[in-house]
């Protein structure tokens, strides 16, 4: 009994090595996301339908400034990628920015660059600039496939349950002591798997995005000045960081800052020495 469970554990313990990625932006080892040629048609379908059910803000200065500001973000990722090695990297994207009338404080770029601005986030972005930073981040999800790699990790964390279920029961576990396994797997998972890859992604987002700023031409210090806003927006409220899938107001800003000299200084190796 127990040695069928351990080949079960050696087998899904293959299985998830086998399923590493590299992150062209920065070198790391990552979970494989779903591949782009499955992922995209969902995404684009997904967008066409939110964009049908919502107000599509078109011809106002506001709407043509997350046209302009994407269109510069989208040519910073491609010089980027150009001077890594990676030109191919945006092949399949059809890139969409649209700015739609709600009082969310949000904004999201999806798999393939299907961006959405909501009207509410804007008076914390204050200018193009500000619009840039929440771009740049945005887009850096995309661009690191973070949507994909947060499918497959929610795939895993059900096999790895499956898993462990299957071990407590060849392990002869009493059905309490079963549901008390699985209990504790799930609150284990969450907290100290799904919730950190999380917050991971979103500081990730935060260094891709501001380089993505900067070598489009807009000021990377923003970016802290941008979260001292968001933080004054909410007021302070929020859950303890190990509990959130977010780092902190007061761990973003101290990350901003600390990055936005080394996104000047990535700037720079494209010919940009002034910002916006």
């Amino acid at each position: 009994m127990m040695k069928n469970s351990s080949i079960l554990i050696i087998m899904t313990t293959v299985l998830f090595l086998s399923s590493c990625a590299t992150n062209v932006f920065t070198g790391k080892k990552t979970l494989k996301p779903i591949a782009n040629d499955r992922l995209f048609p969902m995404a684009f379908s997904q967008y066409d339908q939110f964009l049908d059910e919502n107000n599509v803000i078109t011809d106002t200065p506001e709407a043509r400034m997350i046209t302009t500001v994407g269109g510069k973000i989208k040519t910073a990722a491609q010089r980027w990628l150009n001077a890594i090695g990676h030109p191919e990297y945006l092949d399949g994207y059809e890139w969409e920015y649209k700015l739609v009338k709600d009082d969310q404080v949000n904004a999201w770029c999806m798999p393939g660059g299907k961006i959405v601005f909501y009207t509410g986030i804007l008076p914390i972005c204050q200018d193009e600039t500000g619009v840039a930073i929440v771009m740049g981040h945005e887009v850096a999800h995309a661009l690191a496939n973070h949507g994909g790699q947060r499918m497959s990790a929610a795939q895993w964390q059900a096999i790895i349950g499956t898993g462990v279920a299957v071990g407590s029961q060849v392990a002869g576990a009493s059905n309490e002591t079963q549901q008390l396994i699985g209990q504790a797997y799930g609150l284990g998972s969450q907290v100290g798997g799904m919730l950190p890859f999380s917050r991971a992604h979103e500081t990730e987002a935060d260094k891709i995005g501001l380089y993505l700023a900067a070598i489009a031409g807009y000021n990377p210090d923003e970016g802290a000045e941008l979260w001292k806003r968001m933080k004054a927006k909410s007021g302070g409220q929020a859950p303890p960081e190990f509990l959130s899938t977010h780092p902190s107001n007061d761990s973003r800003i101290e990350n901003l800052k600390d990055l936005a000299p080394k996104a000047k200084a990535e700037a720079a190796k494209y010919g940009v020495t002034s910002f916006k």
